[in-house]
């Protein structure tokens, strides 16, 4: 373990203690910082804190940093269902219970892995841990994801993402009757104040859009379109939750007695949308929901 210990100064003073501590490490990401604080391992004057706990003059803050792993992100043969790749970019079709990128504990089986097999040239902004992932979807979701293959493609289709221009529709299947058309969500989202595995609608959290439209309605469930405005995590699931809608088979904000036999969510990224970053043109692919999603589908119609 690396211990390092900070005096605030005093034009610190009133910075987040996450932002702060980014101020000190800038090696490291600012949700990298807020998992070290969540596991405790950043003390204030002897005291646990969250992250947007504003640091005081003089405050004595302890960081805790667990040795580095050594992770061996190795290319693995594990198909991958492509749907257009040039010299810039990769576009996947992901399966449900397919992992983006390797996290701490899991360092084989993802897209990540796949994708070194395939092809070896990709982005290193995001480091060994993700390589070319620009954007990422659940385990448990299934859809179309795009790779960056140089560090220019990437900050191109990341600035996309940051001003919200490109398209990303999904369909789910969520539980009860929307009795109106089509609406909007826009409740801020951030880690559940108890449940830290969980995300929710916090005051102050960061902001959240999700428009839906609903394509069909079944005896107690519909089917919905959404459309992502901005893209945190789990913005589809916690929004409809929210709303008393929560997506069929969701583990985690989803009913607790499910009626169907599911691997996870019924969520599937849909369509994708960008300016291609080197010939900017506009691109867009979309895939059917998979065959489980279709088996459920055809289930609810005969009801």
């Amino acid at each position: 373990m690396d211990v390092k210990e900070l005096l605030v100064c005093s034009e610190e003073e009133e910075m987040r203690l996450d932002l702060f501590l980014c101020r000190h490490f800038p090696d490291k990401s600012r949700n990298h910082i807020q998992n070290i604080i969540e596991r405790g391992q950043v003390h204030v004057n002897g005291k646990t804190k969250k992250s947007n706990y504003k640091v005081k003059c003089s405050d004595n803050v302890v960081v805790t940093l667990p040795d580095p792993v050594n992770a061996s992100i190795r290319a693995e043969n594990i198909p991958i269902d492509v749907l257009y790749e040039d010299k810039d970019l990769i576009v996947v079709n992901k399966p449900q219970g397919m992992i983006v990128h390797p996290v701490a504990g899991i360092y084989t089986g993802t897209l990540v892995n796949a994708l070194l097999n395939h092809c070896s040239d990709l982005s290193g902004i995001n480091g060994v841990m993700r390589p070319g992932i620009v954007h990422r979807i659940d385990k448990d979701t299934s859809g179309v994801l795009v790779v960056a293959k140089n560090d220019y493609a990437h900050n191109k289709l990341a600035a996309q993402l940051k001003d919200h221009s490109m398209t990303r529709e999904y369909v789910a299947l969520v539980e009860q009757i929307i009795k109106e058309e089509n609406g909007t969500v826009n409740m801020p989202l951030a880690r559940h104040p108890k449940d830290k595995i969980k995300m929710a609608v916090v005051p102050g959290g960061r902001e959240a859009v999700t428009h839906y439209e609903v394509i069909e309605r079944f005896k107690s469930n519909t089917l919905i379109k959404c459309v992502l405005e901005t893209g945190r995590t789990h913005q589809i699931r916690v929004h409809m939750a929210y709303i008393g809608h929560p997506v069929v088979g969701d583990p985690v904000y989803g009913y607790k007695k499910q009626r169907f036999n599911l691997k996870g969510q019924l969520l599937h990224a849909r369509k994708l949308g960008f300016i291609h970053p080197v010939t900017g043109k506009y691109m867009e692919f979309e895939t059917e929901v998979p065959d489980y999603f279709k088996r459920i589908i055809e289930i609810l119609r005969k009801k």
